[in-house]
């Protein structure tokens, strides 16, 4: 559940233990206290602390509850935490940290290696006809460059039903052949955001997460209506799509969204392994762009692009029995086993 490289002091998810109903609980090491019952400590100590019935609740007052939060079990408070009823984080069932955002937001092509491969790879429509290899990626690279420069990012919806647990099984869709990993770094957003630019993106952001924004490959593309291009519901929307997890862990203890190596293995090995330096279009611009035409809001999710190294390079989709294991250097990993679901 925790990389080698994780250190945060503390952590946040939403968890459940005996089959209970999902509670946002706490994590310090192996232990795990529930947010309901940090609510009660600070209401006696005189604390201040909002709702904290779900993770969207504890996320609408997030300025607040984390300062709390960073209070009792990372500041001068610490001590206090001791006489908290706490669970052995062995025995929960993790969920996604968020289970259910309002919106979820995806970052399409936003990794430079990833679209230069799939432009070698399968090459980039009529501009690179003709072209061999190496001159479809000089080609690309220099698009990219001026895409960067001058461009804006691509960004599309996926639907809050395709949220699954961390450590769930995923189950593919019989109607495809080609389902595809692609492990991300995912935003959630803790304050209300429109037209914010620099730090103020920086600012709106609770923390950070895993996910695996699968997608099946045969269905991105509709030879129906070509000129219509991507469909985005049949091609990523479908239930287990988006394993989020294990946790949200705050973006006070994370640092640099652009410095975090991501990591996805097949069956053990690793297919996908690059720094999330890599982005055409970095987090803070991907919320200047989204807050620029909608509505940000507390518990949202940004997935920020995949990098290289997609079953499309490797020729390689998903089958019955593989394991999924996806990880973001000090957030924590997730496994996720496939399973072939039965025709309608």
């Amino acid at each position: 559940m925790l990389d080698s490289e994780s250190s945060f002091p503390f952590a946040l998810g939403s968890f459940s233990l005996a089959g209970c109903t999902p509670f946002p609980g706490v994590v310090m090491g192996d232990r795990l206290v529930a947010v309901s019952a940090v609510r009660s400590l600070a209401a006696v100590l005189g604390l201040p602390f909002g709702r904290a019935g779900t993770m969207l609740e504890v996320l609408e007052d997030w300025e607040l509850n984390f300062s709390t939060l960073q209070s009792l079990f990372g500041g001068e408070r610490r001590a206090e935490i001791g006489a908290l009823p706490y669970a052995a984080l062995s025995a929960a069932t993790f969920h996604a940290p968020v289970p259910a955002p309002r919106q979820i937001f995806c970052a399409g092509a936003n990794y430079r290696k990833h679209v230069v491969d799939l432009v070698v790879d399968h090459g980039g429509g009529p501009e690179t006809a003709g072209m061999n290899a190496g001159e479809r990626e000089t080609y690309v690279s220099k698009s990219l460059d001026e895409r960067a420069a001058r461009g804006t990012p691509y960004a599309f919806t996926k639907l809050p039903s395709s949220v699954t647990g961390p450590f769930d099984t995923i189950t593919l869709p019989a109607h495809s052949t080609q389902t595809d990993w692609e492990v991300e770094l995912a935003v959630i957003i803790g304050r209300p955001a429109r037209f914010v630019t620099g730090d103020g993106a920086l600012r709106c952001i609770a923390g950070y997460t895993v996910a695996n924004d699968l997608t099946c490959r045969d269905k991105v593309y509709r030879s129906d209506l070509k000129i219509l291009g991507t469909d985005w519901l049949q091609g990523k929307c479908s239930p287990g799509f988006l394993p989020m997890g294990p946790y949200l862990v705050p973006a006070a203890f994370v640092g640099d969204p652009q410095r975090l190596q991501l990591r996805l293995k097949l069956n053990g090995e690793i297919m996908q392994d690059e720094s999330s330096a890599d982005m055409i279009f970095s987090v803070v611009k991907l919320i200047e762009y989204l807050s620029t035409y909608v509505q940000l809001l507390p518990g949202d999710v940004i997935c920020t692009g995949s990098p290289s190294g997609n079953g499309t390079h490797y020729g390689r989709y998903l089958r019955d029995g593989d394991v999924l294991e996806g990880s973001v250097a000090g957030l924590g990993a997730q496994r996720n086993r496939c399973t072939l679901s039965s025709p309608p």
